[in-house]
């Protein structure tokens, strides 16, 4: 695989994001192993992004990144989900007034699905590039 230096630029902060994820994770820091997911997920697509020649926007939404990489239409809808899991995650990691909300829904077999299913994303969107 060849690829550029600023996809690779972006696919090596995603492979981080997700060992600092396990990391929270081990140490039970529920919340934020979804908000760095979700960083880790939005990294890879927007090397995804960079890989088709465009440059990624700088937005979270995680649907809209897949799309402007061409990836979303091949997608399976486990994939989808995850997506759709993670999205909000970005807000409720940022913000205090929105925290509350996601943290009572963050169990720690949530998280250990959602960071298996990050590391399992990143390594598909890689494959595509």
């Amino acid at each position: 695989m060849n690829i550029s230096v600023k996809v690779k630029y972006w696919l090596d902060l995603a492979k981080e994001d997700i060992d600092v994820a396990e990391n929270l994770l081990i140490n039970g820091k529920l919340l934020y192993t979804g908000f760095i997911c979700h960083l880790a997920v939005e990294k890879a697509l927007k090397a995804k992004i960079e890989s088709v020649g465009e440059t990624p926007l700088k937005i979270h939404n995680l649907i809209r990144l897949a799309e402007m990489g061409g990836i979303l239409c091949i997608m399976t809808s486990e994939q989808k989900e995850l997506l759709k899991t993670l999205n909000p995650l970005q807000i409720e990691g940022r913000y205090p007034s929105y925290k509350q909300g996601a943290a009572h829904t963050l169990t720690l077999d949530k998280c250990t699905v959602i960071l298996a299913q990050s590391k399992e994303m990143i390594e598909w969107i890689e494959k595509q590039l």
